[in-house]
């Protein structure tokens, strides 16, 4: 039967402790580079070791989080530090970057592997392309439903593992570069300086579009568990020792019990909400109650004498570990005590030979009951043997001493890191397409309204469900129409399928796929895939990884400085997105739940402003939204500088024919169709 495990987030080693005496079954850290917590305290590497060891010796397991996008330049060291780690104990790494995991996997074939939520996997099709991989463990989309986790779980014998508290991203992980835009700090690299939780502004809404409550799902620990969810996830690596406590006491009531009590849910909505919690995506609710933002009563509920309350409930070691003793005492000889965990067997003799007793010899009854005196370890003596020669005895600071040596000594065993096997890896070569620059281009539709002057295209990506006839129109009119995936593919994987096996009747050849999963099941069926943005390319090895899984060509992340994209190696084409409104979020709750805008009158595409008065456009396909800048990308005066490129993107989302028209013009005439524009971060990066 499977066994789910309980997985507290831990940002501190004051976390580590209150998670694994609270009864979690693992615990995630980072390490001070390449956590997708950067601002967590987080651990160097003599601390990893000390944590490993800590845990490892209570039966608790250690993953490493190096769930971060990874530059070319960066790459060694993101790999070193993993062996690294790997050395000092950890059991898993959990990764976002598909070419690091590539060099991972090459390097440390034993580690387990574990994707990322920033990998956006959230269909069957995308977790069985990570097992393909090699992966042992895909952490699933928080915005999963009850049916569609299960979809996934009988579909795949993955791992899966499923956040069951903490909060909730307002976009899907993985797919949200709002603070990368509007301040440079990269929510794909551990650096998101939370933009959606300051105002944005709805006709009839809360004024806080962007912000969801915190997600609870303690209380279907069962359920999931029997699903076959292998981990239940408990965010919150930048959180205080009793919020971890509390969280990990509640999912172990739900697990072991079936329910969390009163008082543990109240205490939990103390420690820190968002006005309560949602348990909304679970159960394929989504409505204006998901969305929440701190206030002064979540705030002042945290008191002094909570927390104090709560430190205390884990001030003592849970025994976690069952140990059988053997004791051997005769008179004139060495007393001798092995103490065995059913691996491991330590053997201590005590200082002193026994004497013979003048009136009672030491009995097992009296002496067992001094070495279960296990106060202050995670041990617990589960069987005792005795053998005496009756007439022995041996005073009770001797079987103390002897008792903490054993312990000490079971401790460190217990605690040593098994033997990491690490082998050598070869770096693709870098800067192999550096003296190219974009000679075709693309154009990404959001309808089917392609005027004539796009018949010059290399390719013409349409909606995937846009009707037939309209492929049909194009496909006689000479466009070369290829069909994009929607980024966003939760619960329509099967007529994702169906259409695109119709797509392929009327002479549809490619697609453009931005998630792992539309890559992976595209390509199964036959057609030539082209990679979008949403797959986060920004190193070498990514861009090997996908041309081996058969993309034709990829569209780079848009976070990526010209300079790096000139460094980048490989040989399959790519290009970027050179004009249009820039995706920011892929959202499943739409900010329109939370507004008077209902679904029967919204137009698909309207407008939400933040407190500087700009206005961000929602455009939704019907199953997610996008949230998309406030101010157009435009490079048609920049895009023949940029080296190492074999094409560019246009991306229309919500632009007229007129100004369709006057895009593919303006990168002739060099001249921009709008008064105020962006040119992205090719310039300027991120962090």
């Amino acid at each position: 039967m499977n066994k789910c495990e309980i997985l507290a987030p831990a940002g501190s080693m004051e976390s580590v402790i209150a998670a694994t005496r609270t009864g979690a079954d693992a615990v995630y850290i980072g390490a001070k580079d390449f956590s997708a917590r950067a601002s967590a305290e987080n651990f160097s590497i003599d601390e990893i070791k000390s944590v490993c060891a800590y845990c490892r010796e209570r039966n608790v397991k250690v993953y490493l989080t190096l769930n971060t996008l990874i530059f070319d330049n960066e790459l060694k060291d993101a790999l070193t530090l993993c062996q690294k780690a790997y050395k000092a104990g950890i059991d898993a790494v959990i990764v976002q970057d598909l070419g690091l995991a590539r060099l991972i996997k090459k390097s440390m074939p034993d580690l387990p592997l574990h994707a990322s939520t920033q990998m956006s996997v959230h269909t069957p099709e995308g977790a069985k392309a990570l097992k393909e991989l090699g992966f042992k463990r895909v952490v699933l989309s928080r915005e999963l439903s009850k049916a569609e986790i299960k979809e996934i779980a009988d579909a795949t014998d993955i791992e899966l593992e499923v956040f069951v508290h903490g909060a909730l991203c307002m976009s899907v992980s993985g797919q949200c570069y709002f603070s990368a835009m509007l301040g440079s700090r990269s929510g794909n690299r551990g650096r998101c300086a939370q933009p959606c939780r300051l105002p944005f502004k709805l006709k009839g809404g809360n004024g806080y579009a962007l912000s969801l409550k915190d997600s609870s799902l303690v209380t279907y620990l069962k359920e999931l568990e029997e699903m076959g969810v292998k981990s239940a996830k408990i965010e919150g690596r930048m959180k205080r020792p009793e919020y971890v406590s509390v969280a990990v006491k509640a999912c172990r009531e739900g697990l072991d019990e079936g329910r969390v009590s009163d008082k543990t849910r109240e205490t939990l909505k103390s420690v820190f909400s968002r006005t309560g919690f949602t348990d909304g995506y679970y159960k394929g609710k989504r409505d204006k109650n998901l969305f929440g933002y701190r206030q002064k009563e979540d705030v002042t509920s945290a008191t002094d004498k909570l927390f104090s309350e709560i430190r205390n409930s884990y001030k003592d070691e849970i025994k976690a570990v069952g140990l059988d003793m053997s004791l051997s005492l005769k008179c004139g000889e060495k007393a001798e005590l092995k103490v065995t965990d059913g691996i491991n067997t330590v053997t201590v003799y005590s200082e002193t030979a026994a004497e013979i007793a003048k009136s009672s010899p030491s009995s097992k009854e009296s002496t067992e009951k001094n070495l279960a005196k296990t106060g202050g370890t995670p041990y617990f003596l589960k069987d005792f043997d005795f053998s005496t020669d009756d007439k022995a005895i041996i005073p009770a600071s001797s079987l103390n001493a002897m008792r903490r040596e054993a312990l000490e000594k079971l401790g460190i065993i217990r605690g040593q890191a098994p033997e990491a096997y690490i082998l050598p890896v070869e770096f693709s070569k870098t800067g192999t397409k550096s003296a190219s620059t974009a000679k075709t281009f693309s154009a990404r539709f959001a309808d089917t309204d392609v005027p004539e002057d796009f018949k010059e295209a290399e390719r013409i990506f349409l909606p995937l469900f846009a009707p037939l006839n309209e492929y049909e129109r194009l496909i006689k009119n000479n466009f070369n129409v290829c069909a994009e995936i929607p980024r966003g593919m939760f619960g329509i994987e099967n007529q994702i399928k169906i259409r695109l096996a119709e797509l392929k009747k009327i002479g549809v050849k490619a697609v453009l796929a931005s998630n792992i999963g539309a890559v992976s099941l595209a390509k199964k069926m036959g057609f030539e895939v082209h990679g979008g943005f949403g797959l986060n390319i920004t190193n070498t090895e990514s861009l090997v990884a996908y041309e081996q899984m058969g993309l034709k060509s990829a569209e780079l992340s848009f976070e990526l400085k010209g300079s790096q994209i000139k460094e980048l190696g490989g040989s399959i084409p790519r290009g970027i997105i050179a004009a249009g409104y820039l995706p920011l979020m892929l959202v499943r709750a739409c900010p329109n739940l939370n507004s008077s805008v209902k679904c029967s009158t919204c137009t698909g595409n309207t407008k939400m402003q933040d407190r500087l008065g700009e206005n961000f456009i929602l455009k939704c396909d019907g199953n997610c939204t996008e949230v998309l800048n406030s101010v157009y990308l435009s490079l048609c005066n920049e895009i023949d500088i940029f080296c190492g490129l074999d094409f560019f993107t246009f991306r229309f989302s919500v632009e007229n024919s007129v100004e369709k028209v006057e895009n593919i013009r303006s990168f002739s005439s060099k001249h921009h169709i709008f008064s105020k524009i962006t040119r992205g971060l090719y310039q300027r990066g991120v962090k």
